[in-house]
């Protein structure tokens, strides 16, 4: 009794400690990121392009790098769903528990643990094989391959957790397989589903590696999608590599920016998914 009580102390330690760690760390770079960069974060920061030398100390701002973020990530986030989506549909509905559905679920796993820039570089070559330039389109043709096998995985796994139960009780009032995946599954899985596309769209709009090739960098806010276009991610990049103080510091203010952006999204996601999750069969 003794050696059960000792062992299950020791695991709820363990457990504690992890939990202190993960959000420890957590808070920590959350903190750090503000305190180095609460002094840059002016207007003129967020309302302002960085046109005339804003990379030499001089003025202006990352507006261009904050819009052009959400133009990519939201770009991407398109892509990927409708590319996804019907990935999970036959998955769930078509090749369930199949030979075929464990293949590709093997091979949506291993992509998912290929680095980013390894989708950025084979963008690259085909971008330069069909006689294109870096550009937005491009960019969200990159992220969107990148976070394609995340989302079609996680999309995958929610509609997994549907009950089987309720797919039957749709088939005994006279649906039809295709009514059934519409209607009923993806109805019932909707919660996680928008959950999944908007953690992919935060994941998506802080990944430098994947755009450092396909998308270029400019100054100014893509008015096309064949413009180059700005991502918050390269502008930290650049911002930290300047020999000046006080562009670092503007680094670690957009660095803020970024995870005030990627918050808004997993908080957005969270509260999507209880009001939709009151419409669902529990």
């Amino acid at each position: 009794m003794n050696g059960r009580h000792l062992e299950e102390l020791l695991f709820r330690a363990l457990m504690v400690c992890s939990i202190l760690l993960v959000t420890g760390t957590c808070v920590l770079v959350i903190g750090v990121v503000f305190l180095k960069g609460a002094g840059s974060l002016t207007p003129d920061m967020l309302l302002k392009g960085s046109e005339g030398g804003y990379y030499l100390g001089r003025g202006g701002g990352i507006a261009n790098a904050i819009l052009g973020s959400l133009y990519l990530a939201g770009g991407a986030i398109l892509i990927a769903t409708l590319l996804a989506l019907p990935v999970a549909w036959f998955l769930n509905q078509y090749a369930d528990k199949s030979r075929l559905a464990g293949m590709i679920r093997f091979f949506l796993d291993a992509a998912c643990g290929i680095p980013s820039i390894v989708y950025g570089a084979v963008v690259f070559l085909l971008m330069v094989a069909v006689g294109q330039r870096a550009s937005l389109l491009w960019g969200c043709i990159t992220v969107a391959l990148f976070i394609t096998p995340l989302l079609a995985r996680a999309m995958d796994e929610v509609m997994q957790m549907v009950p089987s139960l309720i797919r039957e009780a749709s088939y005994g009032l006279g649906a039809t397989d295709f009514e059934t995946l519409l209607y009923v599954v993806t109805r019932q899985a909707l919660p996680g589903l928008v959950t999944a596309v908007l953690l992919a769209f935060g994941r998506g709009i802080g990944d430098a590696a994947s755009v450092l090739f396909t998308a270029g960098y400019t100054d100014r806010i893509p008015v096309s999608i064949m413009d180059p276009v700005a991502t918050l991610p390269l502008a930290i990049f650049y911002q930290v590599n300047t020999p000046l103080a006080e562009v670092q510091s503007r680094a670690y203010a957009s660095g803020f920016i970024l995870l005030v952006i990627v918050l808004s999204s997993c908080t957005v996601s969270r509260i999507l998914s209880r009001r939709l999750s009151k419409y669902c069969i529990h």
